[in-house]
C-alpha cells in the first residue's frame, strides 16, 4: 500500500462515527461523580485545587470505561492514585528545565513499556502522563501541590465509591462476553446446516475465558449463571463441528443429512436462548419445536455409529448449557443439578455423555474456575512483562522510545512557540500514539478534527456569553458527560467533547480564555505531526513479521493436532489438559495472525515475500489443518478405553514435521511433508477406523494446500 493511500485509509478510519448502543446510566454517574467533586472542591479550596481535582474524577471515570474484566472501583482508584503521584512528582521538577524533562522521559517511556500488560493499563498510563502536562501547570508551592495530589485521588476514590453505591448492570462486560460466546456457536450451529466445512472464529470463546477469569474478591460475588456455561460451550464446538461434516459424519444428502440439519438448528435456537437468558439474567425460554427436535427417539432409528454419538453428546451439552445458564439464588457458585439430570431434561439417552464431561471436569484442574491476581500481586508480573519488552525488535519497546522523544520534543517545542501552554502539543502526541501505525495515524486526525471543533465551540461559548466560575464547571461537566455516553462511537466525536471540557475547565480560573482558537489548534496540529513523523522515522511495521506469525500459528497448530492424536495412543477421556492447553496456544496464535494481518493491511511497506494472496490461501490452510485436529478432538476415546498404538507415531510425526515446517516458513522456504507422508501412508494400513484414517488424511491436505500458497509467494 502507497504512502498516500495509507494516509486517506487511517484518516478516514479516525473520522468515522460507529452506532454502537450508549449507556447513558454510566455516562451520568461519571458525571455525577465529577460534579461532586468540583462543586466540592470551588465551595472549599478555590478554582486552581477544582481543576485539579477535576483532572483526577475525569481520568478515573475513564478508567472505569476501560475493556477491563477487572472491577471498575479498582480500576478508578489505580488511575485516581497514579495521577496523583505523576503530578506531584511533576510539579516538584517542573521549576527546573533538564530535571522536568528527564522525568517526562522516563514517565513516557514507562507508559509506553505499559503497553506490555495490555491496551488497558497502557491508556490509563499515557493519559496520566498527558494530563500531568497539565495539572503541574496549575500549583503555587510544593504544599498546594501535595494538596493538588490530595484532591486528584479523591477524584478517583468518589468515582470508585459511586460505582458502589449506584451499581448499573453489575457482571454486565462478564454476562455480555459469555452471552456473545454462545452466539457465536448459535451462528456457528445454523451455518454448518448449509456449509458442513463452515470456519469458526475462536475470538469470543477466548473473551470469554478472559472475562471467567476472577479476583477472590469477584469469586465471591459472581453469579452462579456465570459459572459453567462457557467451558460447555468450547466442548459443544467440536461436537458441532463434527455432527455436520460429512467425512466422518453424516452423509453429504439424504435423511441422516436432513436429520443432521434439524439438530443443528435446534442447537442454534436453544444456544441463543441462554445467551439471552445470560445477558439480561433471566430465565432461559426455549421454544417448544426445539425441545421436540432435541427430545425425539427417532435420532436413534434415524443416525447410526459416530453420527449417532455425536448428536448424543450435543443434547447432553445443550441440556448442560441451559441448566447453568438460569439464574439461581438457592446455590452458591458452580453449584448446579448434576450432567445426568440435564441430560435427561435434553432428551433420553443423554445422562451418559455429560456425565463424562462432569466427571472431566472434576478431573482436570485445568477446566476449573479460573482466578486473576489482585492489584498488587500483579504488579511483578506487570514489571516482568515490562522487562521483558526491552529487547531488539521489540514493537513495545519501539513505541516507548517513540512517544518518549515525542513528548520532550513537543514540550521543548511548545515552550520555544510564542503561543503560551505549550502543553498541548506533547498532550496531543502522548495522547494519539500507539504501538501500531494505522491508530496512531486515524487517532491524530481524529483528535485535530475533534479539537478543531471543540475549541471553536468552546471558545465561542466563552467569548459570547462570558460564563462565570460555577457555570464553566457546569459547562465542563456536560461537556465530560457528553464524552462519556459517546466515547464508544468514535475517537473523533469524543475529542470534540474534550476539547470543550478542557477550555470550559481551564476557564474556571481564568485561564482558558488566554489562548485563541488559532493557537490550540496549531499546537495540536504540531502535536500530531510529531506523532505521525515519529512512526515515519522509527516504525514498527507488522508486514515483516508476518511469516514469524505465520510459523508460530504452525508450530502451535502442530502441537495441538499432535496432542490430540497423542491420547488416542494414551486415552485420558474429552477433557484432557494437554489437549486443552495446546488448543488455547493454537487460538492465541491464530488471533496474533489475523491481527498482524489486519495491521499489515494497512501500512505503507510493500510485502516482504509474503503477498496478499499468499497470506489469505496460507491462513485458509492453516484453518483447515485446526479443523481437521479439532474433528480427531470431538472423538477422543473415554479414560481406561483400549489404547491406539500407531497414534503415537503420527503425534510425533506431526510434531516433528510442523515444527520443520515452522523453520522453513521462518527461513522463506517452502516446507515439504515427505516424512509425514510416509507416516500416514502407514497410518493407512495399520488403523481400520475410518474417521482417524480420513482425519489424517485432512492433516496432510491442509499442509499441502499450506506449502502451495506459500509456493507462490
Amino acid at each position: 500500500m502507497s504512502w498516500l493511500r495509507a494516509l486517506r485509509e487511517t484518516a478516514r478510519s479516525g473520522l468515522t462515527v460507529e452506532r454502537r448502543r450508549l449507556a447513558p446510566a454510566i455516562a451520568a454517574r461519571g458525571a455525577l461523580g465529577l460534579a461532586l467533586v468540583v462543586g466540592f472542591s470551588l465551595a472549599v479550596f478555590g478554582p486552581a485545587v477544582a481543576a485539579s481535582s477535576a483532572f483526577g474524577a475525569f481520568q478515573a471515570a475513564i478508567a472505569t470505561f476501560q475493556r477491563s474484566w477487572r472491577p471498575r472501583p479498582t480500576l478508578a482508584l489505580a488511575s485516581g492514585g497514579s495521577l496523583a503521584v505523576s503530578t506531584f512528582l511533576g510539579y516538584l521538577t517542573g521549576a527546573h528545565l533538564l530535571l522536568f524533562l528527564a522525568l517526562l522521559l522516563l514517565w513516557t517511556f514507562l507508559s509506553g513499556l505499559a503497553w506490555a500488560a495490555g491496551p488497558t493499563a497502557g491508556i490509563i498510563a499515557s493519559s496520566n502522563v498527558a494530563i500531568m502536562l497539565v495539572t503541574v501547570t496549575l500549583p503555587t508551592s510544593v504544599a498546594t501541590a501535595a494538596g493538588h495530589a490530595v484532591m486528584i485521588f479523591a477524584g478517583g476514590l468518589v468515582q470508585a465509591a459511586l460505582v458502589v453505591l449506584l451499581p448499573v448492570r453489575p457482571w454486565g462486560a462478564q454476562r455480555d462476553a459469555l452471552a456473545d460466546a454462545l452466539a457465536a456457536e448459535a451462528d456457528y450451529a445454523r451455518r454448518l446446516r448449509h456449509d458442513p466445512v463452515a470456519p469458526f472464529d475462536p475470538v469470543p470463546l477466548m473473551t470469554a475465558r478472559s472475562a471467567a477469569a476472577v479476583t477472590p474478591r469477584q469469586a465471591r460475588r459472581r453469579p452462579a449463571e456465570l459459572h459453567g456455561p462457557r467451558r460447555l460451550a468450547e466442548r459443544i464446538r467440536p461436537v458441532l463441528a463434527s455432527l455436520a461434516d460429512p467425512a466422518v459424519g453424516a452423509p453429504a444428502e439424504g435423511p441422516q443429512r436432513d436429520r443432521v440439519r434439524e439438530l443443528l438448528a435446534a442447537a442454534g435456537t436453544v444456544l441463543d436462548a441462554a445467551a439471552h437468558a445470560i445477558r439480561h439474567g433471566k430465565p432461559v425460554r426455549l421454544p417448544p419445536a426445539a425441545v421436540s427436535v432435541l427430545r425425539t427417539p427417532d435420532t436413534g432409528t434415524i443416525l447410526a455409529d459416530r453420527p449417532h454419538r455425536a448428536a448424543l453428546r450435543l443434547i447432553a451439552l445443550l441440556g448442560d448449557v441451559v441448566e447453568t445458564a438460569e439464574p439461581r439464588t438457592e446455590t452458591s457458585p458452580g453449584e448446579a443439578r448434576t450432567a445426568e439430570e440435564a441430560g435427561e431434561d435434553a432428551g433420553a439417552g443423554a445422562g451418559a455423555g455429560a456425565a463424562a464431561d462432569a466427571r472431566a471436569r472434576a478431573a482436570h484442574p485445568s477446566l476449573a474456575a479460573r482466578t486473576r491476581p489482585t492489584l498488587l500481586r500483579l504488579a511483578p508480573v506487570v514489571l516482568a512483562k515490562m522487562r521483558a519488552e526491552v529487547r531488539p525488535g521489540s514493537p513495545i519497546l519501539r513505541h516507548a522510545i517513540r512517544v518518549s522523544a515525542v513528548a520532550a520534543a513537543g514540550y521543548l517545542l511548545g515552550l520555544a512557540l510564542p503561543f503560551g501552554h505549550g502543553y498541548w502539543a506533547p498532550m496531543a502526541s502522548v495522547m494519539v500514539m500507539r504501538p501500531d501505525f494505522s491508530q496512531t495515524y486515524a487517532r491524530s486526525v481524529a483528535r485535530f478534527g475533534g479539537t478543531l471543533v471543540g475549541v471553536a465551540l468552546a471558545s465561542g461559548v466563552v467569548q459570547t456569553a462570558h460564563p462565570g466560575t460555577y457555570l464553566s464547571a457546569v459547562l465542563a461537566v456536560l461537556c465530560a458527560f457528553g464524552m462519556y455516553l459517546l466515547m464508544r462511537t468514535g475517537y473523533a466525536v469524543s475529542q470534540v467533547c474534550v476539547a470543550a471540557y478542557v477550555v470550559f475547565l481551564l476557564g474556571m480560573e481564568g485561564s482558558g480564555v488566554t489562548q485563541t482558537v488559532r493557537e490550540r489548534v496549531l499546537l495540536t496540529l504540531l502535536g500530531g505531526l510529531l506523532a505521525m513523523l515519529s512512526y515515519a522515522v522509527y516504525p514498527a511495521w507488522e508486514t515483516p513479521r508476518l511469516r514469524g506469525r505465520l510459523a508460530d500459528w504452525l508450530a502451535a497448530s502442530g502441537r495441538y493436532a499432535a496432542a490430540v492424536a497423542a491420547r488416542y495412543a494414551d486415552p485420558a477421556g474429552p477433557g484432557s489438559p494437554d489437549v486443552r492447553e495446546a488448543l488455547l496456544a493454537a487460538r492465541a496464535a491464530r488471533v496474533a495472525w489475523h491481527d498482524a494481518l489486519g495491521l499489515a493491511g494497512h501500512e505503507p511497506v510493500r510485502h516482504r515475500g509474503l503477498s496478499h494472496a499468499a497470506a489469505e490461501g496460507a491462513g485458509h490452510a492453516l484453518a483447515e489443518f485446526g479443523r481437521a485436529a479439532m474433528l480427531l478432538e470431538a472423538h477422543l476415546p473415554e479414560r481406561g478405553a483400549p489404547p491406539l498404538p500407531a497414534a503415537a507415531g503420527l503425534a510425533e510425526a506431526l510434531r516433528e514435521a510442523t515444527e520443520r515446517g515452522a523453520k522453513a516458513v521462518r527461513e522463506r522456504t517452502v516446507p515439504v511433508w515427505d516424512d509425514l507422508r510416509e507416516t500416514v501412508a502407514a497410518w493407512d494400513t495399520e488403523v481400520t477406523d475410518p474417521l482417524l484414517r480420513k482425519a489424517a488424511r485432512l492433516l496432510l491436505d491442509a499442509l499441502d494446500e499450506l506449502s502451495a500458497a506459500l509456493s507462490d509467494a
